[in-house]
């Protein structure tokens, strides 16, 4: 195969207040025609930088090329991107070399219908006058098997799915037939099912036009399913580079090994997930595992007491039609008719697909959203009858940790004063010197350090930012944590981290976790028992060994099956 990219001893650095910082340092790849090149690492390692460069769209400044070359080969010509006028990199942009953006959401623009982004690039690069762009955008949603495309030409981004938006970037990407495609973590955030229709659109794209790939991820099983050859990026720097089966089943760089082993696995639950830094200071390191008789005995304690949560036929519902006097003649229902005990200790989990009603669910549970019917009776009480006044009381005991950490926090507040805030809001402690000294504390019990507590949110990683909003619920000395979706978009080993965290959280307070995710692998390193939901009803339920190894429905076979990295020899996580 003949090179199509190839980048030189590349080296990008960032200017701020604090001096010059290397993002990447002197790294050197390439791709070849029709093959697809993984680069993989954690957040901060450089991947993206180094995507935004072939692209151009480095911020300029803080961020400075400070040597190197990425030549593009048009007709076995090589062509310096870092060289090129503004004029000719912008013919090749979007025409010849396209990218998808790892958040579909911020990157359509919210103010123009997703069918107008689309003829936008087919009339500059392709010249067509608006009908012909039309049509052809339509196409192009058929072709990324788009529901209803003249529907989603007409949509605006907040009206459509997340992995719809996906597809929309996919089709933006696709339109003026480029030869490379730079995927940017293109499916971080999405469930299993909708992961899994990406990857094999972009398998089918690639097979149908002999596209080649630059694809982005910190997901190992990801990286499996689809890519020829990885390359491993370490604090801005290629640590290994193979083929992606080599890579993947035998990494010789501790980095490398710690990301493969930081990935949870199907088949076995860890007394402690291990993190990157195991390897980098332990090149020998095993993990230990959960034997089936430690998981017995946890069973045989938990399920001996009374359950500190039962859920009885729960049902929430909201209006999809109305009638000319506004009253609903049909109804959407969120959460169908659900019921399940949860044990004091116990952390039951939530799974299912986006759209499926567990997050509704959690919601209620928590009296954030409104039941249609049904019973949540905690301690004894149940919350659905009680007065805003008489659940105060139980707010305390029932907190929620959501999964956005960033929109979870006041941009505007330090975090000491953001996990203060609950404490003065219920009258917890004598004054805010006790307040103050119980923060620090709690700040130090989630890893974070004694002088962050004057640092606003934007200063910390996603992963610490998810922590603070840990400290925070904690704050309060809750009973029962609803922990929605909250490492869904972290890395793998910072993900492992958060997830040590909580267990040992759970263990040192006696907390009592409700587990929402769509991650099967994640549900079963942490959780009890898992509860499958499937449009707003329960599909099975019972313990993770059981229910993953002889799933009684189809729909949880399905589930199972979408996960990267589990059929066949790519399942290289034990």
């Amino acid at each position: 195969m003949s090179k199509l990219l190839e980048i030189k001893n590349l080296t990008i650095d960032f200017l701020g207040e604090s001096g010059v910082t290397r993002a990447v340092d002197g790294i050197s790849l390439q791709l070849d025609r029709g093959e697809t090149l993984g680069i993989v690492g954690e957040s901060g390692s450089g991947k993206s930088v180094t995507a935004l460069s072939v692209m151009r769209l480095l911020p300029t400044p803080p961020a400075h090329v400070s040597g190197g070359e990425i030549l593009y080969y048009q007709n076995e010509t090589a062509v310096d991107l870092l060289q090129l006028p503004d004029p000719a990199m912008q013919r090749i942009r979007g025409a010849d070399i396209a990218m998808i953006f790892q958040e579909p959401m911020t990157s359509l623009n919210p103010v123009f219908r997703c069918g107008h982004q689309v003829t936008e690039a087919l009339q500059l690069h392709r010249k067509m006058d608006y009908a012909a762009a039309k049509n052809a955008t339509l196409q192009l949603f058929e072709r990324v098997k788009l529901p209803d495309p003249a529907r989603i030409f007409n949509a605006y981004p907040h009206q459509i799915s997340g992995g719809q938006k996906q597809r929309v970037m996919i089709a933006m990407a696709m339109s003026c037939n480029p030869q490379i495609l730079i995927a940017d973590e293109p499916t971080t955030a999405l469930d299993v099912t909708v992961q899994k229709a990406i990857l094999d659109l972009m398998r089918e794209l690639r097979e149908e036009s002999g596209l080649s790939m630059l694809f982005i991820s910190h997901d190992l099983g990801v990286i499996s399913e689809i890519c020829d050859r990885v390359a491993v990026m370490f604090r801005g720097k290629i640590v290994e580079e193979g083929p992606a089966r080599q890579i993947l089943h035998d990494p010789q760089h501790p980095y490398t090994r710690g990301l493969v082993a930081c990935r949870p696995s199907l088949h076995r639950r860890l007394q402690r997930m291990p993190t990157v830094p195991d390897f980098l200071e332990n090149k020998d390191f095993q993990a230990k595992v959960v034997t089936g008789s430690e998981t017995a005995a946890r069973q045989s304690a938990l399920y001996a007491h009374a359950p500190l949560l039962q859920v009885k036929n729960l049902e929430v519902r909201y209006p999809k039609k109305k009638n000319w006097l506004g009253q609903p003649v049909e109804w959407l229902h969120a959460v169908d008719d659900v019921s399940f005990d949860v044990f004091p200790g116990e952390t039951f989990g939530l799974a299912g697909e986006s759209g499926c009603g567990k997050t509704t669910l959690g919601r209620a549970i928590a009296r954030l959203s409104d039941a249609y019917s049904g019973e949540v009776i905690y301690k004894g009480a149940d919350l659905q009858d009680l007065t805003p006044e008489d659940f105060q009381p139980f707010r305390r005991e029932i907190q929620v940790v959501f999964q956005d950490p960033y929109a979870s926090l006041n941009p505007r507040m330090n975090i000491g004063d953001a996990i203060m805030e609950p404490m003065q809001v219920h009258h917890l402690y004598e004054n805010d010197r006790i307040r103050r000294q119980k923060t620090i504390e709690l700040l130090e019990t989630v890893g974070l350090q004694a002088d962050h507590f004057q640092r606003y949110p934007h200063e910390f990683s996603g992963g610490q930012r998810q922590r603070i909003c840990v400290a925070r619920a904690l704050a309060l000395q809750p009973r029962l944590l609803i922990c929605d979706e909250m490492v869904s978009a972290l890395d793998v080993s910072v993900q492992a981290t958060v997830l040590n965290l909580l267990m040992e959280l759970r263990e040192k307070f006696g907390l009592t976790y409700l587990f929402i995710s769509h991650d099967l692998s994640v549900i079963k390193q942490m959780c009890d028992r898992v509860l499958i939901m499937n449009q707003g009803r329960v599909e099975e339920v019972g313990f993770p060994d059981v229910v993953y190894e002889k799933p009684e429905k189809e729909y949880v076979r399905r589930l199972i099956e979408a996960i990267p990295g589990v059929n066949g020899d790519a399942d290289f996580s034990d």
